[in-house]
């Protein structure tokens, strides 16, 4: 006797008809994803949640009436539904993530993109499927001025601290900066994100952290007090350039299913990196950073994963402890605590 498993429901929210058609005719062709409903704006969907009982639901960020981040925050408390987000190149989106939801999809610019974005939209309903759902978001308190990294700048210049993650990432990897003061040795950051977002995100990140942040361009230096971010559509690699750490960012085909990749940044700093470093790896699907993560501990890396318990999807950080590539699981709100502490050992 065969067992069909059981299709994933998903409610497309859009008070466009041409998008909601794109996306349900675009979608029901993958075989373990069914379209159980649609609606027109976030009244029309909070009626029909409860009968419909998706399992996933899609929402346009702009809408009449209520927008996409104040419909996830009305639905969330009462149905903890993971929510995909369906978003032109807008910073509202990230609002909707501090909220709540689990994952966000940039609409196609054109016709041509369509294929791309169905492809992506399938995955990310796929994953956010098997998410743990945040349903009350609390703010991250910085840290009070006693607790605060004060190591001096000649020591922070030896070390670099890379940090990959990807679904629920884009909150978690903010709970972390916002703890660690501007006198944090120099980070390189894999985030997995459409291009575009990257850079709202590192100006977000930036308006938000005691850290300066930004979106990476090949040759900048890793310097203490800055964080750079992979664009989203390059590889980022950390090389030595003269008696500097620098960033490359290049095009280049996927590795571990994306580009960027946390493992092409993790083997480039196991590669070419010959000070003290810490690797971090966060919440995310998949297996992207884990090796790369193996390869830096094995070069003497400290290394830190995110907890099960902690993460949105319990994926790449898993794969990496199986794997024997960290040194310490911590809770996002326990990470910058325990990277503190290994960096004051280093002193």
């Amino acid at each position: 006797m065969s067992f069909q498993r059981k299709k994933i429901r998903v409610m497309i929210v859009d008070d466009s008809i041409l998008a909601r058609t794109i996306m349900r005719d675009g979608i029901k062709r993958y075989a373990n994803i069914e379209v159980v409903g649609e609606a027109v704006n976030a009244t029309d969907a909070r009626s029909k949640i409860p009968v419909l009982k998706p399992d996933v639901i899609t929402c346009d960020v702009e809408m009449p009436g209520m927008n996409g981040i104040d419909f996830v925050k009305s639905i969330l408390p009462n149905h903890p539904i993971p929510i995909i987000l369906v978003s032109s190149l807008d910073l509202r989106v990230f609002d909707a993530l501090a909220v709540g939801a689990v994952d966000f999809v940039r609409k196609p610019d054109s016709m041509n993109g369509k294929e791309r974005f169905i492809e992506a939209l399938a995955n990310k309903i796929m994953i956010a499927s098997r998410s743990r759902v945040r349903k009350m978001p609390t703010p991250t308190p910085a840290l009070s001025g006693m607790s605060r990294l004060t190591f001096a700048n000649s020591v922070s210049n030896e070390i670099i601290i890379a940090l990959g993650a990807s679904t629920g990432g884009t909150e978690a990897t903010l709970d972390v900066l916002k703890r660690l003061p501007a006198n944090t040795p120099g980070m390189v950051i894999v985030q997995h994100m459409p291009v575009g977002f990257t850079k709202m995100y590192a100006e977000r990140l930036d308006r938000n952290c005691a850290l300066s942040v930004k979106e990476a361009e090949t040759g900048d230096i890793i310097k203490p007090g800055q964080v750079l971010i992979a664009p989203g559509d390059k590889h980022m690699r950390v090389v030595k350039t003269g008696t500097h750490y620098t960033v490359n960012c290049q095009i280049g085909a996927k590795v571990s299913g994306h580009c960027p990749s946390v493992d092409v940044l993790f083997n480039s700093m196991a590669e070419n990196v010959r000070c003290r470093m810490a690797g971090i790896i966060m919440t995310g699907m998949g297996s992207d950073g884990a090796k790369g993560l193996l390869a830096m501990k094995q070069k003497g890396a400290f290394t830190i994963g995110q907890d099960k318990d902690s993460c949105v999807v319990y994926g790449m950080p898993m794969v990496a402890y199986n794997i024997g590539a960290v040194n310490v699981q911590a809770s996002c709100e326990n990470i910058a605590g325990v990277l503190i502490r290994q960096l004051n050992k280093w002193r």
